[in-house]
């Protein structure tokens, strides 16, 4: 890989992309935050997307918030790690960035889906990917229903979807490693001695 032009003092040789996914319910925000806050170096990739940008976004820091024609230029451009259509909008991980930052020797964390993924081992073979699970099905059908206030309906329809993601996952090849969050800290621990074991 080639140094960048300006060199910084924190720069290193020891760049890696980790792909980090799982199903709603199974905690993979809350372990990818806290990877975030152990490694030193390690930065979190913000999406771009078409979504309209609410009250509480910040722009750059929430997501990068594009127009439908610029985000489908970028597409033609081959601008993108990885990209999806989700609820009528468009969301991706722009190629540049990463290599940037793994340029400097950072740890780069995306949390992104099992298609997002899937996209992001086809183009950075090297990439590690670890996929978050709930102890059981059981136990990610609980934690839908305590964690909001949705109808039977809605829960069961983003349990189905959970499930076909974790079926998807196990079938397809794409991650490295699989953490089960049955207790929260030692799932937490259980990741960071795992991105740590893989940089070496």
């Amino acid at each position: 890989m080639p140094e960048p032009t300006h060199r910084l003092a924190t720069d290193t040789d020891n760049g890696m992309l980790l792909v980090i996914s799982g199903p709603s319910g199974a905690g993979k925000t809350t372990i990818t935050r806290a990877i975030e806050r152990s490694i030193p170096d390690a930065v979190f990739s913000i999406s771009a997307t078409t979504r309209p940008r609410t009250g509480e976004d910040v722009d750059g820091v929430d997501y990068q918030f594009m127009s439908i024609e610029d985000f489908e230029r970028r597409i033609k451009a081959d601008e993108f790690l990885e990209h999806a259509v989700y609820a009528g909008n468009h969301y991706g991980t722009l190629q540049a960035p990463v290599d940037t930052q793994l340029s400097r020797g950072r740890l780069v964390i995306l949390e992104i889906d099992v298609q997002g993924a899937k996209q992001v081992k086809e183009r950075m073979p090297d990439a590690f990917a670890i996929f978050i699970l709930p102890p059981s099905e059981e136990e990610l059908l609980q934690r839908l229903r305590t964690r909001k206030r949705e109808s039977e309906e809605i829960i069961e329809r983003r349990f189905n979807l959970a499930r076909a993601e974790m079926n998807e996952a196990r079938a397809c090849g794409a991650y490295d490693a699989f953490v089960v969050n049955d207790d929260l800290d030692t799932a937490i621990a259980e990741a960071i001695r795992i991105v740590k074991e893989r940089r070496g």
